[in-house]
């Protein structure tokens, strides 16, 4: 079964929970399994176990927008809004739950309008009236059930995300691989095309590119995937579904319907390879799994149990896909369960040869302002996050290469297959494709975000119910604005702390994980309030490196705990953080939150 996750900022409302037995909250941060050492000869092949975390619908800019150094919102952003006139700024939003826009072909176009990528609030707007409440443009003091396509989210409330961005490679140029929806782009994921087939018999060469599919239930996809190339090379794999429902509606063109559900037998728009004609043929069905099967490979203690190839998919519920008030699509509950999977794998025994590489499948109607290249009829589509984890990541490293979620199929294809493509000539299985999208013009490589040379990283195992984290610098309003990168990007604080602490049971410590993404020192404080009495936790101060997060413990002397024991018999009790970053020739930093001590 999955573990035990509860996830979301309040604690005491009506949240999910994930059925299962595994403890990951205990021991959140102590010491995972440790890494082997790299060899730097075999280069790429120190990779063994490529995992491929797919979540749902958010741009670049609505997820990393204020990340220093990346490239993010211009100064200025301002982007037309025809139903109300003049035009609307990003803002920073801190709802749980986004309406975005419709997110098909046809959106797509809109929102790019031929490379201006000012089209978002027109899409949002299709069938709105200017009177009508829905159709109000959202703002950060008005957050709510209006049109939120120019919101952000920074470490206040996606706060691993963002630590996980500053301590491995974060990729700014990542784009979707076809302008249209989950559906296709699943596709595009483990076959490099979109296709719709004659449905009349098997001939890949029946089939032609198209960005608005039909659900798979409806036909088979007769073209050719990546698993078949696996298969014939003895490359092991795995298609993980997590249960449940998904959420989008027939051709997506409707923005509400009822969600269909979703399992490892049943073809849908997240489990296109159920569908694929030489998955049938190889006797490959089988490697469509349930989640839970995912949780029973890495709990193996003895090797790595899982797979050379696997893809981790989740259901509506932990997708983070927009939804405003329909359950399910909360991003805390999502960064929960990508926390989650995380930490299972830095635990085992796969973490010294694994790379994990996190996205999101389509842009989910929010605004983001890097135009797509136009690689062929099917794409690319919008900019998505991108975030390379592994022992041998970069640290703190910012990718610029252009890149699609084809250079997962590159980086699949060079691992395990000796550079072999999707290619009609040459992979023994011809179709109609009209270009092999792992050689595009301009595609980058993701091997640069790796470092063999460097001793293996340990596993960063994070809180998976953070507290808030820091805020960002918002985007500047001023058009002429231009910043800086001479002195590189400025100072930014990550920091992640369970929002709820059993005090006594950890000792009386309270454990941090904090970072810079430039070299700093920083100084931690906390105290804990329990009826009129205060606590004071004992202060720490270290120096930190770039893109190198560092565990830090606050402690509680004994004679204090003991008393503050008998108080929380009494009731919860608060404790308050504060932390302070400073560093040359830069702003100080101090970010404060707020713990529940539980007894």
């Amino acid at each position: 079964m999955p573990p035990a996750m509860e996830a979301g900022t309040p604690r005491g409302g009506v949240w999910p929970r994930l059925l299962g037995a595994l403890a990951l909250l205990v021991a959140v941060l102590s010491v995972g399994a440790a890494p082997a050492d790299a060899t730097p000869g075999e280069g790429i092949h120190n990779i063994q176990h490529v995992i491929v975390i797919m979540q749902e619908n958010r741009s670049f800019d609505q997820y990393f927008g204020t990340y220093p150094g990346a490239i993010g919102f211009p100064a200025g952003t301002c982007v037309r809004d025809p139903l109300h006139g003049g035009c609307d700024r990003p803002y920073h939003t801190t709802e749980q739950k986004n309406n975005g826009a419709v997110h098909s072909a046809a959106a797509a176009a809109q929102d790019i309008d031929g490379g201006k990528m000012d089209g978002f609030v027109e899409t949002a707007e299709t069938g709105c009236k200017a009177d009508s409440t829905k159709c109000k443009i959202c703002t950060e003091k008005k957050p709510h059930g209006c049109i939120d396509v120019m919101s952000y989210h920074d470490a206040r409330e996606i706060p691993n995300y963002w630590t996980y961005a500053q301590n491995y490679a974060l990729q700014d140029d990542m784009f979707e691989s076809t302008a249209s929806w989950s559906l296709v782009e699943h596709l595009e994921l483990v076959s490099g095309w979109a296709a719709r087939c004659s449905g009349k018999d098997a001939n890949p060469l029946d089939c032609v590119s198209t960005l608005t599919p039909p659900r798979p239930a409806k036909e088979h996809d007769n073209w050719t995937d990546i698993t078949y190339l696996l298969d014939k090379q003895d490359v092991s794999w795995r298609y993980y579904i997590f249960e449940g429902q998904e959420p989008d509606c027939e051709s997506n063109e409707e923005t509400t319907c009822n969600p269909p559900t979703q399992g490892p037998k049943t073809p849908s728009i997240w489990n296109p390879l159920v569908n694929f004609e030489d998955v049938r043929e190889d006797g490959q069905l089988g490697n469509i799994q349930s989640l839970n099967s995912f949780f029973t490979s890495i709990h193996e203690t003895s090797k790595c149990g899982l797979s050379n190839v696997s893809w981790l998919i989740p259901n509506f519920e932990v997708s983070e896909h927009p939804n405003d008030l329909k359950p399910g699509g909360a991003i805390s509950v999502g960064q929960a369960y990508v926390t989650t999977l995380i930490n299972a794998i830095m635990r085992s025994p796969c973490w010294g040869s694994t790379a994990i590489f996190l996205s999101w499948d389509d842009w989910g109607g929010f605004y983001d302002q890097v135009a797509p290249p136009k690689i062929d009829e099917n794409g690319y589509g919008i900019r998505v996050p991108g975030i390379v984890i592994s022992p041998y990541a970069k640290a703190g490293y910012i990718d610029n290469q252009q890149l699609s979620h084809d250079s997962y199929l590159k980086f699949i294809e060079d691992d395990f297959l000796g550079g072999q493509r999707l290619n009609p000539k040459t992979d023994g299985r011809p179709d109609d494709r009209p270009d092999v999208r792992e050689e595009a013009p301009g595609l980058g490589n993701i091997l640069e975000d790796f470092n063999f040379n460097q001793p293996p990283r340990p596993p960063l195992l994070l809180p998976v119910h953070p507290a808030p984290g820091p805020a960002s610098e918002p985007p500047s309003t001023n058009p002429a604005a231009t910043v800086s990168r001479a002195g590189g990007p400025r100072l930014q604080l990550t920091a992640s702390v369970e929002s709820e602490q059993e005090l006594a049971q950890q000792g009386g410590h309270v454990d941090l994980v904090l970072g810079c993404n430039r070299s700093c020192r920083i100084s931690a404080t906390a105290t804990v309030q329990a009826g009129r009495r205060s606590y004071p936790l004992t202060a720490t101060a270290r120096q930190l490196t770039p893109g190198h997060s560092s565990d830090v413990q606050l402690s509680l002397p004994a004679a204090q705990l003991s008393a503050l024991e008998a108080a929380l018999r009494h009731g919860d009790a608060t404790g308050e953080l504060t932390v302070r970053a400073a560093a040359a020739h830069q702003p100080l930093r101090t970010y404060r939150t707020v713990i529940h001590l539980i007894a």
